[in-house]
């Protein structure tokens, strides 16, 4: 696979936000294709090697504008406090934490068998790097475990609202919504399995075929549905994953100094060195949360106890991009 001509003209000739803007659409329009339950697990492979051109690009000739992602791609937590000031008299933001685009095609699917109105579907950017915690704190929350039980409290940034964090299955959390107008509920899953099946060798198969049952299950819509009466609801996430067992493997050089650097993750706290290489595999980024260093590109490398197969908290479209889907019922 390679890069259509006219991208590759948007990415190398126009500005930073405008090859953002390319990139991210191209990224969303190959994800969000109709899925079939029989064939996900070849086809989402296939896609993430698709998507892997511009990672490719990214990490080679266009690292350089992983510089200005902070500034040019709107963050989820900006998108969700601009969304949150609408002028709607309801509204309910459903966090699935971990949710990656790869997903899309269940939600839009499901939503529209089910006759949901589907008003808006995009990406955004997760923090840097992508992990819960920086995403909470973006929110106004001290954690992610602050939400538990109506915890949010008064210092965060979607008020008023009713706040939830759990990992129950789906009718449970049905039961849990009452008749507070506004809501905010961040759900574990599928975070929760992408640790649990980041040591299998197949684990973006697995992943993949529970998120088909999920997030086309009656128990998951009916929740959905029970969120979204009389609400606007918003479904995104705090961060998405790699897919780290299709990676290439790092040798040699590369490969010791980013086990050395990362060991088994994909991003350290504080500044260090980024290593001799051109193009790099590690890039400083500082921001809100502070000095990173973070893997680039596609790389994974041995470590003690098995890399995983599937991570989060380095520089890939499919970890450091969010959906965003907004729906009314």
């Amino acid at each position: 696979m390679v890069l259509d001509a006219n991208v590759l003209q948007t990415l190398t000739k126009e500005s930073a936000a405008e090859a953002w803007r390319v990139i991210i659409e191209r990224t969303v329009e190959i994800a969000s294709k109709p899925l079939a339950a029989g064939n996900a697990p070849s086809e989402v492979v296939r896609r993430d090697r698709e998507i892997g051109v511009l990672d490719h690009f990214l990490a080679t000739s266009g690292w350089d504008l992983w510089s200005s992602f902070g500034d040019v791609v709107e963050r989820t937590s900006d998108r969700l406090v601009r969304w949150w000031k609408e002028p709607y008299s309801a509204k309910a933001v459903l966090i699935l934490d971990g949710l990656s685009l790869r997903e899309l095609p269940w939600l839009l699917q499901a939503a529209k068998e089910r006759g949901f109105a589907v008003h808006e579907v995009g990406a955004n950017a997760s923090e840097l790097p992508g992990e819960t915690n920086e995403f909470a704190r973006a929110l106004g929350f001290g954690s992610r475990s602050q939400l538990q039980n109506n915890g949010g409290g008064l210092a965060h940034k979607l008020q008023p609202a009713h706040t939830e964090c759990v990992d129950l299955p789906w009718k449970d959390c049905e039961r849990l919504i009452n008749s507070t107008p506004n809501w905010v509920f961040w759900h574990h899953w599928p975070d929760s399995k992408v640790h649990d099946g980041a040591g299998a060798g197949q684990g973006l198969e697995i992943l993949t075929r529970d998120a088909a049952q999920q997030l086309s299950s009656d128990d998951f819509w009916a929740f959905v549905e029970r969120l979204a009466t009389g609400r606007r609801l918003v479904i995104t996430s705090d961060h998405g994953y790699a897919a780290s067992g299709h990676f290439h493997d790092a040798d040699s050089e590369v490969g010791q100094f980013l086990k050395k650097t990362f060991s088994s993750g994909r991003s350290a706290s504080g500044s260090g060195d980024t290593g001799p290489f051109v193009p790099p595999v590690a890039l400083q980024i500082n921001g809100p949360h502070g000095a990173h260093l973070m893997a680039l590109g596609r790389w994974k490398w041995r470590s003690q106890g098995g890399y995983p197969t599937l991570t989060h908290g380095g520089l890939s479209l499919l970890e450091v991009l969010s959906p965003f889907v907004e729906l009314t019922k």
